[in-house]
C-alpha cells in the first residue's frame, strides 16, 4: 500500500446524483502497421515499438472527420440505451480537430443526431485531458436535476493534426471518436475530480500557425526539415517529447495520489485505473509509483496507440466491455496533455451499456 501525502490544492470537486449509463467508441477501419512505415531507417521501427508499446494505429480516410466518428458512436449508444432523442438536454463535443473554426462542431452534431433545439451544446477544444474535463463539466450540469440526460462526445483526428512525415508523431497517434451517456440519478454514488493547468508549458504541445496569434500564410504550408525523419509545416503539431515526458511522469501520479487522498480511498479499493494511453513508459512509471497491480491497469496501446482525449472511453470499450455490462466497478482515471493540463477522476459504474467497437 502506498503511503500518501497530504496536499493543499483546491482543484478538487465532487458531483452527485449523476450516473454513467453507457459508452461507445468508433475507430477507422484503416490500420497502419508501425513496422511498415517507410521513413524509418533500419532498426528504428523496432525501437519505437519497444519503447512506446504501440505496434499499429488507426487513420481516417480523407472524407472522415472527428465528428463522423463521434456521430457513429453516439447513434449506436442512443439506440442501445433506447433513449428518446427529445429527452437529451446537453451535448458536449471535446476535441481539437473540429469540423470548422465557426460554427462549433457540437451544433453540427446536434443537428445530425436529431436532437431538439432545446438541447444545450458547446465545444471544449481540449486535447488528451478532454475526457476528464468534459466528464466533470457535464456531471456538474446534470447534478441539479433540471437537465436529465447528456452526451459527452470525445475524439480527435490526430492524423490531421500532425505531419505525416514526422517520425516522432506518426507512429504514436490514432484517430477515434467516443460517446458517453450520463443521466441525473438521485441514487447514484458520488464522483470526484481533480484538475490542474500550467500554461507555462503551453509550447510543449502546440500548433503555432493558423490561429489568430499567428495567421495562416502561404508559408504555413511549407514543409521544413527539423532533423532526419522530422518534417512538418506550421500547421502541424509540435511536441517537445522530453518536456512532455517529464511533465507526465511527474503530474499524473501526483494527481492520482491527490485524488485518492481527497476521496479517502486506497489503491486496493479501486477495481481499475484507466490511464491515458500516451505510451508504455509513462504508464509503467505511474503504475510503479502507486504500486498498482498490473491486472488493474488495462492497456490497448498495442493496437490503437494514443487516441488523444478518446483514449479512456475507448479503453473502456476495448478492454472492459464484459465487466462494465455485468457488474459494478469503481474506476479511477487520469489523463494529461496540451495546455499543459492534467486531471484525474473517480466514478462508479453499475452494469452499464457498453457497445461493441464500431469500425468505419
Amino acid at each position: 500500500m502506498v503511503e500518501f501525502l497530504l496536499f493543499r490544492v483546491m482543484a478538487f470537486f465532487t458531483t452527485n446524483n449523476v450516473s454513467i449509463k453507457g459508452v461507445a467508441a468508433c475507430v477507422p477501419s484503416q490500420i497502419t502497421e508501425n513496422i511498415d512505415i517507410s521513413f524509418f531507417r533500419e532498426g528504428e521501427a523496432e525501437k519505437v515499438i519497444e519503447s512506446t508499446g504501440v505496434e499499429r494505429h488507426r487513420v481516417v480516410d480523407n472524407s472522415t472527420c472527428t465528428s463522423d466518428l463521434c456521430f457513429h458512436a453516439a447513434e449506436k449508444l442512443i439506440a442501445e440505451l433506447n433513449w428518446s432523442r427529445s429527452g437529451i438536454d446537453v451535448l458536449i463535443f471535446t476535441g481539437l480537430a473540429r469540423d470548422y473554426i465557426v460554427p462549433h462542431t457540437s451544433a453540427i452534431l446536434q443537428d445530425r443526431l436529431g436532437l431538439p433545439t432545446s438541447c444545450m451544446v458547446f465545444d471544449l477544444p481540449f486535447g488528451c485531458p478532454g475526457f476528464i474535463y468534459g466528464l466533470s463539466i457535464l456531471s456538474k450540469l446534470l447534478m441539479g436535476g433540471e437537465m436529465k440526460k447528456g452526451l459527452l462526445l470525445v475524439g480527435d483526428m490526430n492524423s490531421a493534426l500532425g505531419s505525416k512525415e514526422d517520425k516522432t508523431y506518426v507512429p504514436l497517434f490514432s484517430d477515434a471518436g467516443t460517446a458517453t451517456a450520463l443521466e441525473f440519478d438521485p441514487a447514484a454514488e458520488k464522483s470526484f475530480f481533480h484538475v490542474e493547468t500550467d500554461g507555462r508549458g503551453a509550447e510543449a504541445i502546440i500548433i503555432k500557425e493558423g490561429g489568430y496569434r499567428n495567421y495562416f500564410t502561404p508559408d504555413s504550408l511549407s514543409m521544413k526539415t527539423f532533423e532526419p525523419g522530422v518534417k512538418r509545416t506550421g500547421l502541424n503539431t509540435i511536441m517537445q517529447g522530453m518536456d512532455v515526458m517529464m511533465f507526465a511522469i511527474s503530474k499524473a501520479p501526483e494527481s492520482l495520489i491527490k485524488l485518492l487522498n481527497y476521496t479517502g480511498k486506497f489503491v486496493d479499493d479501486i477495481d481499475y485505473f484507466l490511464l491515458h494511453q500516451a505510451n508504455k513508459f509513462i504508464n509503467e512509471r505511474i503504475k510503479k509509483k502507486l504500486k498498482i497491480d498490473a491486472s488493474k491497469v488495462p492497456s490497448n496501446l498495442k493496437d490503437f496507440g494514443n487516441t488523444g482525449p478518446a483514449s479512456i472511453p475507448l479503453l473502456m470499450v476495448t478492454e472492459l466491455k464484459k465487466e462494465l455490462e455485468e457488474r459494478k466497478l469503481s474506476i479511477m482515471c487520469c489523463a494529461f496533455g496540451a495546455g499543459l493540463a492534467w486531471g484525474s477522476a473517480f466514478f462508479e459504474t453499475d452494469k452499464i451499456v457498453c457497445c461493441d467497437l464500431i469500425e468505419i
